[in-house]
This record gives C-alpha cells, sequence and structure tokens, in this order.
C-alpha cells in the first residue's frame, strides 16, 4: 500500500549508526516541516489507517491558549492555557472548543469561567457530566481536585483540597479508576514557577476515593511525576517522570538532555483490600522533548505528547511512530471515529487516524 503523502517511514538504517551530524540535521529539517506522520514500526500503518489527515482547527498569534486538560464532553473539548499574564499576575483560561453547526472544519472558541473561579486550572479528565480539574492553587489558596459542570454556568465544586491538612504542592494530572477512586500526580512544579508556597510534600502519586474520603500516596520515586493513565484492562498504570524540564522558564538550563524524560509502567495490584503500585519498569524514555499528557487507545497502544508531537508505543513498549507537530504537544484527546485533538499552545490541531482507533477513557 503506497504511503500517503503526509506519512513517512523514519530510516532505522541510516540512523542506527550515526554519521556525523544526522540527527541535527534531521531536527532541522523536522522544524521547517508541516505536520504529519513518520512510521517507526509498520504496526502504525494499521492506526493511520488509508487516509490520515492533519489541520490546524485553531490559533492564537499571542497567547498559550491550547496547553493542557484536552477533556471531550459530547463533542465539545475543553482546554485549558498555559500561564498568561493579567494585571501583572499569573492565570490561566479555561476554554471550550466547539465545531461550528454546518461547517466541516471551522471550530468556535469560547472563554469560559468557572463559578467559583478555578484556580490555575491544567490537566483534566471526564468525570459525571462534566469535566474533574486539577487545580494548582495560588500562593494563598489551596489546589487540589475541583468538578465543573460541562454547561453555563458552569458550576465548580471542590473535591479535595489536602493531604491531612497539608496543601498539595501543584497537582498536574489526573485519571479515574473503573472503581470510582481518583488517581493523580503532584510535582512541585508550581513553587519552581512562583504560583506555589514552599512545598509541604514531596513529589507523590495519589489516590482518592471520594466514596470514604480516603487518600493515600501510592507513588514516591519519580522526580516530577506528571502524565498518567491506566492501561485498558487497567492492571497497569503509566505515569511520565518530566524532571528533565524545570518549572521556571526563566532559568538557564531550562530542559535538561541528561533528565527523566520518562514513562513508567506499574502493576496496579490489590493486596489486603487496597490498591498498590508494583514492578516498577522503564516503558520509554522520549526521544524529543519530555512526555507530558499520556492515554491509551482501547487496543492497548500508549500516546504521549512530547517535544515533536505525539508519540505512540505499543503495549511493548516499541515506538511505532509519531504524528508529528513542530514544536511539539503538550496534552491531546480522543475524539470520535479515530479523531484526535492536539494542544499545541497556540495552535490546536485535529488528526484523523483510522477510523478504528478509539480513546480507552471513552471508548468512542
Amino acid at each position: 500500500m503506497p504511503l500517503p503523502d503526509n506519512t513517512s517511514v523514519f530510516p532505522w538504517k541510516e540512523s542506527a549508526c550515526e554519521k556525523h551530524g544526522y540527527f541535527a540535521a534531521l531536527a532541522s529539517e523536522r522544524l521547517r516541516c508541516t505536520p504529519g506522520f513518520i512510521v517507526y514500526d509498520e504496526r502504525f500503518l494499521s492506526i493511520l489507517g488509508e487516509n490520515p489527515s492533519i489541520e490546524l482547527i485553531a490559533e492564537n498569534s499571542t497567547d498559550s491558549f491550547a496547553h493542557e486538560a484536552g477533556v471531550y464532553v459530547k463533542g465539545d473539548i475543553f482546554i485549558t492555557s498555559n500561564h498568561l499574564m493579567r494585571n501583572g499576575a499569573k492565570y490561566v483560561q479555561i476554554s471550550k472548543v466547539s465545531k461550528t453547526t454546518g461547517t466541516s472544519n471551522h471550530y468556535h472558541i469560547e472563554q469560559i469561567s468557572a463559578s467559583p473561579a478555578i484556580h490555575l486550572a491544567n490537566g483534566g479528565v471526564n468525570y459525571r457530566d462534566g469535566i474533574l480539574f486539577c487545580e494548582q492553587g495560588s500562593l494563598s489558596t489551596p489546589g487540589g481536585l475541583t468538578y465543573m459542570s460541562a454547561e453555563p454556568p458552569y458550576r465548580s465544586t471542590p473535591l479535595l483540597t489536602n493531604y491531612h491538612g497539608r496543601w498539595f504542592n501543584s497537582v498536574n494530572d489526573v485519571v479515574v479508576h473503573r472503581d470510582g477512586s481518583i488517581w493523580f500526580t503532584d510535582p512541585p512544579y508550581g513553587f519552581e514557577q512562583g504560583i506555589r508556597p514552599v512545598p509541604q510534600l514531596p513529589a507523590h502519586t495519589y489516590r482518592f476515593d471520594p466514596g470514604n474520603g480516603d487518600i493515600r500516596a501510592v507513588e514516591d520515586s519519580l522526580l516530577k511525576p506528571n502524565g498518567l493513565c491506566f492501561s485498558p484492562d487497567q492492571g497497569a498504570l503509566y505515569i511520565t517522570d518530566t524532571a528533565g524540564v524545570r518549572g521556571d522558564t526563566r532559568c538557564p538550563g531550562v530542559y535538561s538532555p541528561a533528565g527523566p524524560a520518562s514513562i513508567y509502567a506499574f502493576d496496579v495490584v490489590e493486596r489486603h483490600g487496597g490498591f498498590f503500585l508494583a514492578s516498577k519498569r522503564l516503558f520509554a524514555f522520549a526521544d524529543q522533548g519530555i512526555p507530558d499528557g499520556i492515554k491509551c487507545d482501547t487496543m492497548g497502544n500508549v500516546y504521549s505528547g512530547c517535544g515533536d508531537g505525539v508519540h505512540v508505543w505499543a503495549a511493548g513498549g516499541t515506538l511505532l511512530g509519531k504524528i508529528f507537530v513542530p514544536g511539539g504537544c503538550a496534552n491531546f484527546c480522543f475524539g470520535k471515529g479515530g479523531e484526535m485533538f492536539l494542544l499545541n499552545e497556540k495552535k490546536m490541531w485535529r488528526a484523523q487516524l483510522g477510523s478504528g482507533v478509539k480513546g480507552d477513557l471513552m471508548g468512542l
């Protein structure tokens, strides 16, 4: 089957024994390229389908409006911005991206305000009929987990604001287990960015049971736990460690290529009536940037937003391919029928994969 025009095969033979400057030249070429798809393993072709495409659906020349969350609710996508400035203070804007009725490729962006306000929202996930946001908090306000209705007037309700009286660092990303428990990461990025006080807790991953209020730290070995997702059978939990990037973008050496840019897999096991993480193993290391948001499809393939787009690995850890986007992708979400929506800071893209590809969170 001939490759689509926007798809290329990675040259393994040339890269296995690198000639001087090969990868530098390749990276430079990609920076000038338009978005597309790169095949590392032939199994990626079945994910792409016969006619993969990627199109720009929204753009803002000044603000990084498309940074985190990416929660697909009834055809709309709820997203959070990167840090913006207003009256000398940092804030995050929540937006709803909707397809315009009667058009095939036009989307409308509506800036929305939760009531009460959510302080510096970050990651999010489908929860009940709305969105569960990670609320980073401020220097004077605790963060945690906050539910927001997907309908106006976007009422918000805090579910968790502390660990036994101690404030969280800056809750980053969240996923929901089928038993109703909420698992989330809490790296110290907020302190580095000047939006949170000195940390009161280590960088943990937590499990919270909203039914009885039980809150437990379940992982403490990652330096900066970030994105997380369950495998389709929920027998494994994937967590990214993004300590290769400092939170303070004003600091020289904000990105360290020798730092963690890793995805770890853990077995989710039940012992004595409680859930634990066991058998930690390195699943993948991102060759470009850091792996931020992470999700699985229903076949168990693992997708993560990295420095040059979305990387896709088989469940066995083999890199299958990349959805290449210049400038990278912090987070993303699946839509219906093989759709993916990629958050690229000042741009938002829609990728169309094979129609049989379904995100595991919603199974659409």
